[in-house]
């Protein structure tokens, strides 16, 4: 794959070396018994593990993180500790993570908005999550979702759209993270519509200012609202992907809505580890990850949530990280996003 980004093509190819199995699509319990020896005794937890969630509780990546390390403990028989740090839509807890040590015992779980939206975002940062981490599986693929509080008067995407044009930049949409606000500028640029952006440093802070109206608008992973919208407490106008979710039945996609190019960027979470954790070891956590992401408990569990499950290979997950990184970079100038 060409970049023109310095490090893409030494995180995939780290990503890729001692990974291949996976990468050849063998299924996951095949490919356990098929993993060399060294991969499976290259990371054995002997004290606790610490997952970095860089979000607060109360949204989809806590949800994810929370799920996945009470089924970790239970496999290594060693605990593992969530850790949520919130701050620059994902990139404080990111950056807490890069700089612990290399050696399994601290994992991050990797948001698609602080991997591929924040570098173009945040130019001065420190963070280059490219080149500070190695991806070791994605968890989840789902679609952004567009909700609103009843009392706008709006029933629709269509009826929203008509009310933004005639009262341009009045109406309010909040996010938590730079992927959902990147879903909420490409809706303005398709439908040609003025909203006004409020950040959140979370999901829950967002969701509890829809439900009280202080917002009427707000995009969202689908576990953060689904359980609103069908209680009738939030109206669900549109998904940002190209499928429909079991979790919202009767939610237009962006195509059906009319907005096809506000569904072109879907979020996805993962799990990485600082760049300097050996293979071997990213190897043996990709394989016990997998083994839990791909129980059918779990992948249910995520699909009441409105998360879709997608394990990968390493090598896999790179690939995409670094297609999407550029790819994202084109958008947010295209949504003039990253003016000063």
């Amino acid at each position: 794959m060409k970049t023109s980004h310095p490090v893409l093509s030494r995180f995939v190819g780290a990503a890729r070396r001692g990974l291949i199995v996976f990468a050849l699509g063998v299924p996951v319990a095949h490919a356990q018994s098929a993993a060399p020896a060294s991969a499976a005794a290259a990371f054995t937890p002997t004290r606790p593990v610490t997952l970095i969630v860089p979000f607060p509780p109360g949204g989809g990546t806590d949800a994810v993180g929370r799920a996945v390390a009470e089924r970790l403990s239970q496999l290594w028989g060693q605990q593992m500790i969530v850790d949520n740090r919130a701050g620059a839509q994902g990139n404080v807890g990111s950056a807490q993570a890069a700089r612990q040590p290399g050696d399994g015992y601290t994992v991050l779980l990797a948001h698609q908005g602080v991997f591929t939206v924040n570098p173009h975002l945040y130019k001065d940062s420190a963070l280059d999550p490219l080149r500070d981490f190695k991806p070791v599986t994605r968890a989840t693929q789902q679609p952004f979702v567009l909700v609103a509080h009843p009392s706008l008067k709006a029933q629709s995407l269509a009826e929203l759209i008509a009310l933004a044009k005639a009262e341009p930049g009045r109406i309010s949409y909040g996010s938590s993270a730079s992927g959902p606000q990147l879903a909420g500028e490409m809706l303005k640029g398709a439908a040609g519509i003025d909203l006004t952006h409020v950040p959140y440093k979370g999901a829950g802070p967002a969701v509890i200012d829809v439900l009280a109206g202080h917002i009427p608008l707000l995009v969202a992973n689908p576990t953060s609202v689904a359980q609103h919208v069908r209680s009738g407490k939030l109206r669900a106008f549109v998904l940002f992907g190209k499928d429909p979710i079991s979790v919202l039945p009767g939610t237009p996609t962006a195509a059906q809505a009319g907005v096809a190019q506000a569904g072109e960027m879907p979020e996805w979470y993962g799990f990485a580890v600082p760049a300097s954790t050996p293979d071997a070891i990213v190897a043996a956590l990709n394989r016990d990850f997998r083994r839990v992401l791909d129980d059918p408990a779990i992948r249910t569990h995520f699909d009441g949530l409105g998360l879709v499950s997608s394990s990968s290979s390493a090598d896999e997950f790179a690939r995409q990280i670094a297609a999407d990184h550029a790819r994202a970079g084109t958008l947010v100038r295209q949504a003039g996003m990253n003016k000063p």
